[in-house]
């Protein structure tokens, strides 16, 4: 059994890595020539801009046989293969040599052409099958990954605003022995209402557009993944094959390819901080004046019909630091008790630029164009977002189902977290799916809870429909720049 332990190909000292065996010298090796050591992360041996160099060298990186890319004998859930089944194919994983092989447009880091798309839960059929019909999968176009620190600190504060609401419930039914019912608001949007009875349990029937847990899971379509380290983790075995150690132990080989220790904790904070230190998505205006005035007009009209109901422009965060790891990772993620110190930086100053714009009182704006809530755009007329049949996830989220008064069903499958539309201007193409070409076709199929405001764009006059996409085009995955 070989272990990765070879070097990066970096100018960072070699005693800031994983210590192991030399690597050879000429023919094949793995990408991964030697691995990151979360201690030197932990000890601050390690700044923001080497861990992002490193994490984008990983990102990056097309993995091989020799980093222990595959997973012959276990799915990309984890799970143990039956014996003597046909191998994995493209549909059920692993479907990408890199992490940028999807997300790469416009660049690293970006959403993927409907070529990228994946067939999410085909990962855990065995044996597997060579239908892509969505019985058996949901087809699934790449989001980008640009702004992804902020999100992740938004969908953080909801989460406490959220669960502050059910603490002080549960607190005053327990002390006056009556239920309590609360309405659910976070940052200004509602997720309808929560009942605490005096034993503690929660009736759950009126919470809408998250988990009962109340936790924010900003990642995905369906906004099923609470933290850039779950979803990187969860990525990486599923579309690689390459097992991390936080997930899958140390110096064992679940997935029997030969090779342990394929992702050390270091390298997922790495891969994790790079994303989250992506820039921000901008406004780009355009110098001709036809176009600049339709903009202006455009976002008029956005506000005026509801669509920022949903796509909500704009939140203040109280804090401008990310930090790493996040609270609300689950066992098998590293967690804030598993390091002596979180990683932090300012996203209003540090990483990749144009930064969040700075609020007095340590507070920062961001623009994402969401709400961070799942909502049903579907009806009996407009269908075409309600293609999925097989469930992702519980409703009780990371939550006991003991601690609600009905037994959690499914999530919903027409249910989808609302797009944001900060980067709607170069991400094409449209839809969960990615098989919408443009963004008036993306318009027209909403339905269901969107509707009304649907049916307004539809039926206005011609040069308003206009003006609203080229407001829209100007939302944009922008070039880094330097402060």
């Amino acid at each position: 059994m070989r272990t990765n332990t070879l070097l990066f190909a970096v100018s960072i000292s070699v005693g800031l890595f994983s210590s192991g065996a030399s690597a050879q010298p000429i023919g094949e090796r793995p990408v991964i020539e030697r691995h990151i050591d979360q201690t030197n992360i932990n000890r601050g041996r390690l700044s923001l801009d080497d861990l992002r160099r490193l994490g984008k060298a990983l990102f990056d990186a097309k993995f091989n046989v020799l980093d222990g890319q595959g997973r012959p004998a276990t799915t990309g859930g984890g799970a143990p293969r039956v014996p003597d089944q046909p191998e994995m194919i493209r549909t059920s994983g692993p479907d990408s040599s890199s992490c940028a092989g999807c997300h790469a447009q416009p660049r690293s880091g970006g959403a993927g052409d409907f070529v990228a798309n994946v067939f999410v839960l085909a990962q855990t059929l065995d044996p597997v099958t060579e239908s892509v019909s969505g019985a058996f999968s949901n087809e699934r176009n790449t989001l980008g990954m640009m702004g992804s620190g902020p999100i992740e600190m938004l969908a953080r504060e909801m989460s406490v605003q959220l669960g502050q609401i059910r603490e002080r419930a549960r607190a005053d039914a327990q002390s006056t022995g009556q239920a309590q019912r609360r309405e659910l608001r976070a940052k200004g949007i509602r997720f309808g209402h929560i009942t605490v009875l005096p034993d503690g349990k929660i009736d759950p029937a009126e919470i809408q557009g998250v988990d009962w847990d109340l936790i924010v899971k900003p990642f995905n379509h369906k906004g099923a993944v609470a933290s850039l380290r779950e979803f990187t983790n969860n990525a990486m075995n599923h579309h690689h094959g390459m097992q991390p150690v936080e997930r899958f132990g140390r110096d064992t080989d679940p997935d029997q390819d030969g090779v342990t220790n394929e992702l050390t904790v270091g390298d997922i904070t790495a891969v994790t901080l790079y994303q989250a230190a992506l820039n921000v998505p901008q406004q780009v205006i355009p110098p001709e004046p036809v176009r600049r005035a339709a903009v202006v007009r455009g976002e008029e009209v956005f506000r005026a019909i509801g669509c920022a109901e949903c796509h909500r422009p704009t939140f203040v965060l109280e804090s401008r630091e990310f930090t790493e790891p996040n609270p609300y990772n689950q066992p098998g993620d590293l967690r804030p008790q598993d390091v002596p110190r979180v990683f932090s930086y300012d996203m209003t100053a540090e990483g990749e630029g144009p930064y969040l714009e700075r609020l007095g009182g340590g507070r920062a704006i961001v623009r994402p164009f969401t709400d961070l809530k799942r909502h049903d755009i579907t009806d009996g007329e407009m269908t075409h977002y309600a293609n999925e049949q097989v469930p992702q996830g519980r409703l009780n989220g990371f939550a006991p189902a003991s601690d609600f008064t009905i037994p959690p069903p499914v999530r919903p499958t027409a249910q989808f977290l609302t797009r944001k539309l900060w980067d709607a201007g170069n991400s094409a193409p449209y839809g969960h799916r990615g098989d919408l070409s443009t963004l008036t076709e993306a318009i027209k199929w909403h339905g269901g809870e969107a509707r009304q405001t649907r049916d307004t764009f539809m039926t206005m006059a011609q040069h308003d429909r206009d003006c609203v996409i080229e407001f829209l085009k100007s939302l944009q995955v922008v070039e880094p720049t330097n402060p």
